[in-house]
């Protein structure tokens, strides 16, 4: 496993460079979010072509690729109608002259470090992947649906609302994000444990947990909770929703 561990990172370490000189072309670091799930699908690709194939393998790999595809298109057409990002605009003005430097290191490198470690599950099931499907992965698999059309369901709902809005302090109450103030990070988490739970029966399995465990800890308490938070700092009527709405795991009030 260590040897397919290298060459996934050699492949990561390109494909960080490749991305990077893109943003520099482009004058925009947030396509680093496009490049994100399309990291995951060039990867399955990698581990089907040139790994041996069982059955949970394949099933992995379509869950992930399934995810990624969708959230980069999600992504890529959100992102073309806008300017860059505000968390990537701030980081330009604040890096200064250590910008390319740091956007290299802090932006794409970092990512595939940490899209690899995501990865840990995959690489598992290439490995010692399993050919039966049984109630235990079916389970799980219907979980991860479950995610995936929560966070898809989420940014429709979002992508809907900041299309009709006539106000941009106007903050989206409706639909999922009644039950949490950040619906789509709940579907990723849901996903994510799901992919990482499947892997645990295999040899070395267990180790895969670290997948979920890093993906909750980032959205919780590093890039995602708290920095799209920070952007609502005194706007009244955040505060009075977040007063009442949980930041991630729904919690299902029929009454307000």
């Amino acid at each position: 496993m260590m040897g397919l561990m290298l060459e996934v990172l050699a492949l990561g370490f390109l494909y960080a460079c490749l991305w990077f000189s893109l943003s520099i072309i482009l004058k925009r670091n947030d396509i680093a979010d496009i490049a994100w799930g399309i990291g995951y699908i060039l990867l399955c690709a990698y581990l089907f072509w040139t790994q041996d194939l069982s059955d949970l393998a394949i099933l992995m790999y379509a869950l992930v690729t399934l995810w990624g595809l969708r959230l980069s298109l999600h992504i890529g057409l959100r992102n073309s109608k806008k300017p860059e990002d505000f968390r990537y605009n701030n980081w330009r003005k604040e890096w200064g002259k250590a910008f390319y430097l740091r956007s290299f290191l802090q932006v794409y490198l970092l990512q595939v470090l940490i899209l690899l470690v995501v990865s840990t599950p995959l690489i598992i099931v290439s490995e010692f992947g399993s050919n039966i499907i049984n109630v235990y992965s079916i389970v799980l698999s219907i979980l991860w649906l479950i995610g995936f059309m929560w966070q898809a369901l989420a940014d429709y709902q979002l992508t809907q609302f900041k299309k009709h809005r006539t106000d941009k302090e106007q903050v989206l109450q409706t639909g999922l994000w009644k039950y949490s103030r950040h619906p789509n990070y709940f579907g990723e988490i849901l996903m994510w444990w799901s992919i990482g739970l499947i892997a645990v029966p295999l040899a070395w399995g267990w180790i895969g947990l670290i997948s979920p465990l890093l993906i909750s800890y980032l959205l919780l308490n590093v890039s995602g909770v708290p920095m799209l938070e920070k952007r609502y700092e005194g706007n009244s009527a955040f505060e009075a929703y977040k007063k009442k709405t949980p930041a991630v795991f729904p919690k299902f009030r029929f009454k307000d």
